[in-house]
């Protein structure tokens, strides 16, 4: 088969068995990796295929966002001083009160801008709201696959508080499963445990278990949840996890901040994997994720943006050089974590977790063509070491051309499956709607309704 198109680099860092390639190429052909090697030899046997990259930027594989929420994607900048469980109650409750499925749809196009224009081609998200009369998380899906992006879908369910009948939660999840195809996966969603009642809880896990549903949720995430844990069941929520049967089913859990030694090793003897969310910790004071111990006990850990209103962006850039600073200020030693590593995390260990890697996550042969080329910015200009200056020195500005399955998004730094400018101007009655309807304006919250 021939190569429809090259990727061509100063450097491809493949995160897989070929390691780095200096002037080398990516050869892609129906969506499909068919080689990766050195630019001369792809050149002279696929000499009809389109060059994209002048042989000056770096290549990679797409990153893998492991946590997000795009039910936060029209409501950035509020809230950024308040802890987890009073942000939850001030901002996340009132905003998933009014949501619809328009605002999903239209919310994840707009932010699917930011996150292809930082490199991401696959991201996990979970749609928490608590609209009684909408399914509204299918709405991500269809804003999803307009932007041309790849992508796991979750409903981060809660009932407590009264926010609708278990059979009606339970009914969305469905609704979801269906709803979702093409390069757009499905995971069972629990918002929180704490945030379930125990209804709920059970007959979700034993539902999820009964259709082959792998599971997104957060896990000890504030010291705050262990509190509440054992005041409700005697017990911290990995344990409780564990009684329930969860970790019997594919689980990637957000955050795992507050885990001891003995939680650690359980996750890793269950087979949890771990989406850390540095940026999104450090703005809520929820404290340091022992990435490098998850990791020495063999937990798959990807990095995640977390949600638009926690992180405040779905820069993956920013959240990738803040995963390492995180670790290095937090242990005083610059060599607690390299850039290799969490390039890695960014990558192929991102897809691990998401149970992807067989399709995405490196630059082999055979998997599909998700690939970045960042090129024609400062940010990239200088390259005594590509890996560690993408990981410290990226940003957007440099991120050129990504392809998702084989199909350019990005094309010269701009999105060419959604238009900047359009989804701006469509999203901002949204957003002030949002603003009234939420009561953020009229608390002083918002300026924008």
């Amino acid at each position: 088969m021939s190569a429809e198109v090259l990727v061509r680099g100063s450097w491809v860092l493949t995160q897989g068995p070929q390691g780095e390639l200096a002037d080398a190429a990516v050869a892609i052909a129906g969506g499909a990796i068919l080689e990766v090697g050195g630019f001369g030899e792809l050149r002279e046997r696929h000499p009809a295929a389109e060059v994209i990259g002048d042989g000056t930027g770096v290549v990679t594989p797409g990153f893998v966002n492991a946590h997000t929420h795009l039910s936060e994607a029209l409501a950035t900048g509020i809230g950024s001083e308040l802890p987890l469980a009073a942000w939850g109650e001030q901002i996340i409750g009132p905003l998933g009160a009014v949501l619809t499925t328009g605002d999903a749809r239209e919310g994840t196009r707009l932010r699917a801008i930011e996150l292809l224009l930082s490199g991401v081609t696959t991201v996990n998200d979970m749609f928490v709201h608590y609209n009684p009369d909408e399914p509204v998380s299918q709405g991500v899906v269809s804003g999803l696959a307009s932007a041309g992006m790849r992508g796991v879908v979750s409903f981060g369910a809660e009932d407590v508080g009264g926010w609708g009948s278990v059979d009606r939660m339970l009914d969305e999840h469905d609704a979801l499963a269906v709803a979702a195809g093409g390069l757009i996966g499905f995971r069972y969603g629990i918002g929180t445990l704490l945030g379930q009642t125990d209804e709920l809880l059970e007959r979700g896990i034993a539902r999820a278990a009964e259709r082959g549903w792998a599971v997104h949720t957060h896990l000890h995430e504030t010291r705050a949840e262990l509190d509440e844990a054992q005041a409700r069941w005697g017990s911290r929520p990995i344990a409780h996890a564990e009684r329930l049967g969860l970790f019997e089913l594919p689980v990637v859990a957000g955050h795992a901040v507050w885990v001891d030694a003995d939680e650690i090793a359980l996750l890793a003897e269950r087979g949890v994997a771990v989406a850390h969310n540095p940026v999104a910790n450090a703005i809520l004071g929820s404290g340091v994720a022992p990435v490098p111990a998850l990791r020495e006990a063999g937990i798959p850990v990807g990095i995640g943006t977390d949600g638009a209103a926690s992180n405040d962006s779905q820069n993956m850039l920013e959240a990738i050089k803040c995963a390492a600073l995180l670790q290095k200020v937090h242990a005083l030693d610059p060599a607690v974590i390299d850039a290799a590593t969490v390039l890695r995390m960014a990558t192929i260990e991102g897809a691990r977790a998401l149970g992807l890697d067989a399709l995405v996550g490196s630059l082999e042969p055979g998997k599909r063509a998700d690939v970045v080329l960042f090129q024609d910015a400062v940010e990239v200009g200088v390259l005594h070491d590509p890996v560690g200056q993408l990981v410290y020195g990226g940003s957007p500005r440099a991120v050129a051309d990504v392809l998702v399955d084989g199909r350019r998004v990005v094309r010269d730094h701009r999105c060419v499956t959604v238009d900047e400018a359009e989804q701006l101007e469509a999203c901002r009655p949204l957003v002030a709607r949002i603003a009234r309807d939420a009561g953020f304006a009229a608390r002083g919250v918002s300026r924008a309704g």
